[in-house]
């Protein structure tokens, strides 16, 4: 019995709901509000990759491999490295992949989560830099360890403050290489109203101040980067949607 290739079909349809379902503002809306009653669960604390504490939503996971594995970086600058989990889980995805490394960047790199980072099987393709995220001298150690050539995508997920979030797409977007991503964290926090906003973190922040609204300034003074409609589009249950930015020129 022959069987239809019908690769190109599926390929076609799954678009086809994705930019669908971003534009359904019932179901995001729905999605919000599960968000909001997982998060009394701590709901992004309960995952963990290769057995590292990951603080991601499974569907950001998903997005981020699935656009790793399109664009096929060599470097990929995460800032916030927190426990480590996603700096090991794009480090994995590299090591698969057979290139590249991923430079995590943190104000504050505990000892604990360093020893969990450079214990790991993962670690020989991680670099740490610890300090200020957009400061000028931790930004030179970034750029030392990008080689020339190299196919670069970034990470934002450290201080989520509006100031900080754009002071960060402002001082990284330079170093995307075209076809590549920024990805901002969190920008899940814009759609949301004040009650909405998850409050048991160390920092809380609302509507306003936080990286969605830092997101439509950058953007505001950029042709170089666009919000991907499709991997946007299907980010429901999602801390980062409206986050995922491709470079569409040099």
């Amino acid at each position: 019995m022959t069987v239809q290739d019908d690769r190109l079909e599926f390929e076609a349809h799954k678009r086809k709901q994705a930019l669908a379902l971003g534009e359904d503002k019932a179901v995001f809306a729905q999605s919000l509000d599960m968000l909001t009653a997982l998060d009394r669960y701590d709901y992004s604390y309960l995952w963990s990759w290769m057995g590292v504490p990951i603080i991601q939503m499974p569907a950001d996971i998903m997005a981020t491999q699935e656009v790793i594995w399109e664009t096929k970086p060599d470097v990929i600058i995460e800032t916030g490295v927190a426990r480590g989990g996603s700096v090991l889980f794009m480090a994995s995805l590299l090591e698969v992949m057979g290139k590249g490394k991923v430079i995590g960047v943190d104000i504050d790199i505990r000892a604990h989560n360093r020893d969990t980072i450079e214990s790991h099987p993962m670690s020989k393709r991680v670099v740490l830099i610890e300090g200020g995220s957009a400061d000028e001298d931790t930004l030179a150690k970034v750029r030392a360890e990008i080689p020339p050539g190299s196919r670069v995508m970034v990470v934002l997920d450290s201080d989520h403050s509006r100031a900080h979030v754009l002071a960060e797409c402002r001082a990284y977007a330079d170093l995307v290489t075209e076809g590549c991503y920024l990805v901002v964290a969190d920008t899940v926090i814009g759609f949301m109203t004040p009650d909405q906003t998850p409050k048991k973190r160390s920092k809380i922040w609302y509507p306003g101040d936080e990286p969605l609204s830092a997101v439509g300034d950058f953007l505001a003074g950029t042709d170089r980067f666009e919000p991907d409609p499709l991997i946007n589009g299907k980010l429901q249950l999602s801390s980062s949607p409206g986050g995922y930015l491709r470079c569409v020129k040099e």
